[in-house]
């Protein structure tokens, strides 16, 4: 019998995803990731417990991450655990589990406006001006 290996997570992005590039040019992006479960106690107080996962992007995936996930940003992430064996600077052997992403969704209307107003931007070469360094010439 084949076991099954696949998460599926709803949560918030924990920190600006990292991406770079191997050798080979294979863009790779990680990220951390937390997921809130809430419930109340016996006495009505609403207590919430976070975990947090390692996201690991590759290719394609990796490029969505490093255009447009952002820290805070809500997804939703599909994929498998992979657990490998590394060493930390004083020589310990640690083993880290990860969530290899198969699928993302942006669940945030945010990322709609702002992808929708990049290309508009890229289409009309428009720069995007911010108000507060403009200066006025009303006195």
């Amino acid at each position: 019998m084949h076991g099954i290996n696949k998460v599926q997570l709803i949560g918030n992005v924990g920190r600006d995803p990292k991406t770079k590039r191997l050798e080979s040019g294979v863009p790779v992006s990680t990220f951390s990731f937390a997921t809130s479960e809430s419930r109340r106690t016996r006495d009505g107080r609403r207590v919430t417990q976070t975990e947090w996962h390692n996201i690991v992007l590759w290719r394609g995936l990796a490029e969505l991450a490093e255009k447009h996930i952002r820290k805070g940003d809500p997804l939703y992430i599909e994929g498998k655990l992979h657990t490998r064996t590394l060493r930390d600077r004083d020589g310990n052997v640690r083993r880290v589990t990860e969530i290899v992403a198969s699928n993302v969704i942006m669940l945030s209307p945010r990322h709609k406006r702002r992808e929708e107003r990049e290309e508009f931007e890229d289409d009309f070469n428009i720069e995007e001006q911010n108000p507060e360094n403009t200066e006025s010439s009303e006195e």
